[in-house]
């Protein structure tokens, strides 16, 4: 079975299930659908607090798409998931570069105290992610956006996970926050390794494990947690339960485990790397469809609650395909396994 009947069966199989759903759980969807939607024409929804982050997630969406509109046009379908790797990184950079600026005070606060000038990081970082957001999804010096990407998230270890970590070693969720930055590091390493020379030239580089492992560690603790705590919020597990809305609330922890550890011991031990992590990319994102996309429009006026959570775990599933991205199919010729890679990172 090749990669795009693959996709095709993922996306269309869960559909004909919908109409055997209890109509109990229907209902309470639809219950909380209306209610958020009620929410929607209240005075919370015309905050700018609530607003600027949606805003400027949307504008970075539609210059993503506009501009691998045309890129994209003759390729299959495989190949234009990977070609949207990026943007399923810069949409969430835009989000929260929308949080820096409407929440800065809040986070400033979260700056170690040895550091002077919080509030000021508070807006720099918010800077420095809208302008990694728009080079991602304009498709210009990605590379570099990348990079310091990486470096940021390998920053935030230093300075301030690692620290928590230490200090309180039995919080879980202090963990998880830790690994998530340092998977969403491996992803933005591995596009940025795809722009050098030498992976244009000979489709690998010296630093792609370091990028694997980056990626494979947290996925496979991920996956453990998950199988362990199936009522969590799947992907990245918080503290968050599952709504009790949401049709076959177990289920959702359990497929997402089994996914994360399957693919996450194949890239530990680097066996089909590629099909791992397209797999894990494909599967995180139809968790953010079918999960996350119902919780974000039931939560919509309240963006701590739905549209972080939605914009976190699409960076999980974009750091997937961006490894798959930097790999070169098996048995493929040099040029065939980089040529539309290197098109879409110039």
């Amino acid at each position: 079975m090749n990669a795009e009947r693959v996709v095709m069966l993922l996306i269309t199989a869960p559909l004909p299930a919908l109409p055997h759903l209890p109509l109990g759980l229907l209902g309470d969807v639809a219950a909380s659908f209306n209610a958020s939607f009620l929410a929607l024409a209240g005075q919370a929804w015309l905050s700018w607090n609530v607003l600027l982050p949606y805003l400027l997630g949307l504008a970075i969406t539609v210059i993503g798409l506009a501009m691998l509109r045309k890129e994209t046009a003759a390729a299959e379908i495989v190949e234009r998931l990977l070609a949207l790797s990026p943007l399923f990184v810069a949409m969430p950079m835009a989000v929260f570069a929308g949080d820096h600026f409407v929440g800065a005070q809040a986070i400033a606060r979260m700056v170690p105290s040895w550091i002077p000038g919080s509030l000021f990081w508070a807006y720099f970082v918010g800077v420095a992610l809208i302008c990694a957001a728009l080079s991602l999804a304009a498709n210009r010096y990605s590379g570099l956006a990348a990079a310091g990407l990486g470096i940021m998230w390998l920053g935030f270890e230093a300075l301030m996970h690692i620290p928590t970590v230490v200090r309180i070693p039995h919080e879980r969720l202090a963990w998880n926050i830790a690994l998530r930055d340092i998977s969403f590091a491996g992803g933005a390493f591995a596009l940025a390794i795809t722009t050098t020379e030498q992976w244009r030239k000979q489709g690998k580089h010296g630093l792609l494990w370091a990028a694997r492992l980056s990626i494979a560690l947290p996925v496979l603790i991920f996956g453990i947690e998950s199988l362990v705590f199936p009522l969590l919020t799947p992907g990245v597990p918080d503290s968050r339960i599952t709504p009790t809305w949401m049709p076959f609330r177990s289920a959702w922890g359990y497929a997402t485990g089994a996914l994360e550890v399957a693919t996450g011991f194949c890239l530990t031990i680097n066996r089909r790397t590629r099909e791992a992590a397209l797999w894990l990319g494909i599967g995180i994102l139809l968790l953010v469809l079918f999960f996350y996309l119902p919780i974000l429009i039931a939560y919509a006026s309240s963006i701590d609650d739905g549209l972080n959570y939605f914009a976190d775990t699409l960076v999980l599933s974009g750091v997937g395909l961006l490894y798959a991205k930097s790999q070169r199919p098996a048995g493929a010729s040099q040029a065939d396994g980089i040529s539309v890679v290197a098109a879409s990172c110039d």
